[in-house]
């Protein structure tokens, strides 16, 4: 397996309106891109800062795993997500590994990319996201 850089940090937010200024007055970021990803039930807004980016993630549905994470543990970092390279390589190398894969196969996330999750029971409390972009 093959990890090119960190791809994302996503934070989650009670709301994109509230949050994007702070990024953007505060911090001098400039948000690029506010997109809604309907299956996950998520609303998004990106940041780059270097070949990093930062993803805001507001919950549209207080069930969707966004409503659920605010709900238990307040706004804060909610994953971190790693760019790989061959993803369903990646996701079969690190389940031999013994970890728990919440996707066992890729799906489509924001920006056009191929995500997949590790449950965080098996990445040491951190909820790990690969990302592969298929288009590069």
């Amino acid at each position: 397996m093959e990890l090119s850089h960190i791809e994302h940090i996503g934070i989650a937010v009670k709301s994109l309106e509230e949050s994007i200024p702070y990024y953007e007055e505060v911090l001098g970021l400039a948000c690029y891109a506010i997109e809604e990803v309907p299956d996950q039930k998520v609303k998004t807004a990106f940041f780059r800062i270097g070949q990093t980016k930062l993803e805001l993630l507001e919950s549209t549905d207080p069930e969707g795993p966004i409503g659920k994470f605010i709900e238990k543990k307040g706004e804060g970092v909610h994953h971190i997500a790693f760019a790989v390279r061959q993803l369903e390589q990646a996701l079969e190398e690190t389940a031999a590994r013994g970890v728990q894969l919440i996707d066992q196969v890729p799906r489509k996330g924001a920006e056009g990319l191929h995500i997949a999750f590790l449950h965080p029971k098996s990445t040491r409390g951190i909820l790990t996201e690969f990302c592969e972009d298929k288009q590069h």
